[in-house]
């Protein structure tokens, strides 16, 4: 089987709630656009029964794919969907965030050639962030120590990305954090590289709660950012490429 033009990699932790609506609504949108491709469903670590599901769904609809690993880990299923996805290019989306008028305009650019990393940016210029204001909040704080402690380069990692396979996949396999720092880290190693990136405005509203307390996320985060720090520091005195 030839490869797909697109590969959408798409996480799912107790997701049974939207899972089935969000496949179905990539799948007519893509299908609309006359493209190749295929929705890689990384389950991980679920208890409500989103596995189950994502399996009936890979049955009934043709170029969905699935993919189960035993611990809910974010990072771990991005970087899991990035290994194995065959497009020519590839976008990761949420259950809960996606946005095809972003894909398009990702593709345009992977396609022309005019950036490398495609992100979609909460806190660029135009973005609409409609989130509680306590969310917003913490983008803000975390994107900005992500820039001071790792150097990210672009305002916002975290969400939605584009890129082609044949640069995306070198880069995931230098990336050894997980979690939700494992967004960054792929950001300012590919940066690290010389791929260039462009920044689209985003518009994000909550449709759900968030599944981990947003205090022990910032925690988490944090920690997560101070390991990364000290991982390209010591590859940076090694002589390590990044």
């Amino acid at each position: 089987m030839s490869a797909p033009l697109l590969s959408v990699v798409l996480p799912a932790h107790n997701e049974i709630a939207l899972l089935g609506s969000t496949v179905t609504n990539l799948g007519t949108g893509l299908d609309a656009r006359d493209v190749t491709y295929e929705i890689v469903i990384v389950e991980n670590g679920s208890r409500d029964g989103t596995l189950r599901l994502a399996r009936l769904l890979a049955a009934q609809i043709d170029g969905v794919r699935v993919i189960a690993l035993p611990v809910g880990d974010y990072g771990a299923a991005l970087a899991a969907g990035f290994r194995a996805a065959r497009g020519r290019h590839v976008v990761n989306f949420d259950v809960d965030y996606y946005d095809l008028a972003f894909l398009d305009a990702a593709i345009a650019i992977l396609e022309a050639r005019t950036a490398d990393v495609v992100v979609a940016s909460k806190r660029a210029p135009g973005a609409s962030d409609r989130r509680p204001i306590l969310r917003r909040v913490l983008t803000y704080g975390f994107a900005n120590a992500s820039r001071v402690l790792v150097g990210l380069a672009v305002t916002d990692a975290h969400g939605m990305k584009a890129m082609r396979r044949d640069d995306l996949a070198p880069i995931v396999e230098r990336c050894v954090t997980r979690g939700s720092v494992f967004d960054v880290e792929m950001v300012v190693r590919a940066s690290a590289a010389g791929l260039r990136a462009h920044e689209i405005p985003a518009s994000v509203v909550e449709r759900r709660a968030p599944r981990t307390p947003v205090s022990r996320r910032s925690v988490e985060s944090l920690a997560g950012l101070v390991r990364l720090r000290h991982v390209l520091r010591r590859e940076s005195r090694s002589g390590a490429p990044a």
